[in-house]
């Protein structure tokens, strides 16, 4: 698929050869990020919420939670009219504003990742709503979740959220976005379930804050502050492994804080009838 920035991108590899199989263009998280989202957010979901959710996915058979996660990031390709609407609900650029968002500024028309998400929150918990609707609404709740905790998503508008600032990566070209959409986790060389483990051996995050879980502009601001810290640009455009290495806890944290909260959110949303 096409960068949500239009932007083509090449994830890369330190080896040439892996390089050559890996999808070329960014996707928030790539598809297995998502995927990882929507299982932590699984174990945390509670009885009532999980029925909800296994029930409107009951309606479209062989889908799971973790299969539906990177749905809005095929429609380009699978629905190109809903594809082009929904192109802008998956970031938002603020970085240039001391991260402090401001709808009128950085979301006009609510087009961008922090009004969709809270619109397509309300289609979901709305039970006048088809179950398509519904089913559908689920399927943007869990990738936006997923999509505004990756700090790009939320970063600067001038290089479209790193996809303009190139880098050579091990001596392959490749830029910031991409790098941290997928390519700092191409060399971990995990599975779905390998990678899940090692995410759930790390430190949770504390959800007894309602204020903090139900404020998705908060999100957007806290992902953006990781975009404009120290180092995440780099000095250089010439990158080895070590930049992989310094920043991928950071990523990894933020993949298990979006499934904490989305599944904080869906509890929230899926527990009145």
């Amino acid at each position: 698929m096409k960068s949500l920035y239009r932007i083509p991108a090449l994830p890369l590899l330190g080896a040439a050869l892996l390089a050559t199989l890996l999808p070329t263009h960014a996707m928030a998280w790539g598809a297995q990020g998502h995927r990882l989202v929507a299982r932590v957010a699984e174990t945390r979901l509670d009885p009532q919420a999980k029925a909800e959710v296994d029930r409107l996915l009951a309606t479209e058979p062989g889908a799971t939670l973790s299969s539906i996660a990177p749905w809005a990031d095929e429609l380009r390709r699978d629905d190109p009219s809903l594809g082009r609407k929904s192109a802008s609900w998956h970031y938002v650029n603020m970085a240039e504003d001391g991260c402090l968002y401001s709808p009128p500024k950085h979301c006009p028309g609510d087009n961008c990742v922090v009004e969709a998400l809270k619109d397509q929150a309300r289609i979901l918990a709305d039970h006048d709503k088809t179950d398509a609707e519904r089913l559908q609404a689920l399927k943007f709740v869990v990738h936006f979740a997923g999509d505004i905790h990756q700090p790009m998503h939320a970063g600067k508008a001038d290089d479209r959220g790193g996809n303009d600032y190139q880098l050579q990566l091990n001596g392959r070209g490749t830029n910031l976005h991409s790098l941290w959409d997928s390519g700092m986790f191409y060399p971990l060389r995990l599975g779905d379930d390998p990678f899940l483990a090692r995410l759930q051996a790390l430190p949770a995050h504390d959800t007894s804050d309602p204020a903090l879980h139900s404020n998705i502009a908060v999100w957007a601001e806290q992902s953006c502050h990781i975009a404009t810290q120290d180092g995440v640009y780099p000095d250089g455009h010439k990158l080895d492994d070590r930049y992989a290495e310094h920043w991928r806890p950071v990523a990894e944290a933020q993949l298990v804080l979006a499934g904490e909260r989305l599944a904080v959110l869906l509890n929230e949303l899926l527990d009145s009838p």
